[in-house]
């Protein structure tokens, strides 16, 4: 029984980091609208490399999901 409490608190524990990449997409994609504000012109150069941030922001979420599921189902 113990363990089966450890494991889900450690899910849990696992999850804090989809918390952080939650925000890091909001502060990636909230500079990108400030600085299209700010140069419009150059949203060509800014959109191509908008979506590596946002890949690597969201990667993170996803590195934390695979290891909450894994303490579960581990």
């Amino acid at each position: 029984m113990e363990v089966e409490a450890a494991k889900w608190i450690a899910a849990g524990l696992a999850a804090i980091g989809m918390i952080g990449a939650g925000i890091g997409v909001g502060n990636v994609w909230a500079s990108f609208y400030q600085a299209l504000a700010r140069n419009p012109a150059a949203e060509k150069v800014i959109g191509a490399r908008i979506w590596i941030g946002f890949a690597v922001t969201e990667a993170i979420a996803l590195f934390a999901m695979v290891i909450a599921l894994l303490a579960i189902y581990g």
